[in-house]
């Protein structure tokens, strides 16, 4: 079984939305406008670029980084060659870019349940907000990667749901805080089948 990584840049409330300065929300670049940069707060992102054998991602996030990650050749060099997967059940075949390698649209978390049990190693969601609660709720999470950014931003897309559910136990197994106030947590979802 194949491990699903969620990795995400958020604020200590919980906010998800905009880290890297997307339009069209008040606080949007809140990773780098607001807080002073330290290299070494990055440090999990080369590391998941290294392991990752797969990128999934939902429509909106595709269609954001789809135009940009495959020219940025040395900053995702290794997600620019990986396999591609894309939840949506609106998206079609001939809308996907052509320079991005291999991309393959998924239709439903039951699809990615069915890619979690074949061979090859962790596949990581990055940003994707939606997809990741649809997959939280489906209990196909086997790890979070978080970067916990000082910050309360109050409106936004969260990184967790507001269902109603049962409650998910984590296990912290690796955790960092560094001079700049971010903290690194990485967690895994007690009792998940990848972990």
């Amino acid at each position: 079984m194949r491990a699903l990584i969620v990795s995400a840049f958020t604020s200590l409330d919980g906010v998800m939305e905009a880290p890297g300065g997307e339009e069209g929300y008040r606080n949007a670049g809140w990773t780098f406008n607001q807080i002073p940069v330290e290299d070494a707060t990055f440090e999990i992102k080369t590391r998941e670029q290294d392991e990752a054998q797969a990128l999934l991602l939902g429509r909106r996030s595709y269609e954001a980084f789809a135009p940009v990650w495959p020219q940025m050749t040395e900053d995702f060099a290794s997600y620019n060659t990986m396999p591609k997967y894309v939840v949506s059940s609106t998206l079609r075949e001939k809308d996907l870019v052509e320079n991005w390698g291999e991309i393959t649209v998924l239709r439903s978390v039951d699809d990615v349940a069915r890619l979690k049990e074949t061979e090859g190693g962790p596949i990581i969601v990055h940003g994707s907000a939606t997809l990741g609660h649809q997959l939280s709720e489906a209990s196909l999470v086997d790890r979070y990667h978080l970067l916990v950014f000082p910050l309360l931003l109050g409106a936004g897309k969260r990184l967790f749901s507001g269902a109603d559910k049962d409650a998910t136990r984590l296990d912290l197994v690796e955790h960092e805080a560094y001079g700049n106030g971010v903290q690194k947590m990485v967690f895994d979802v007690v009792g998940a089948e990848g972990s």
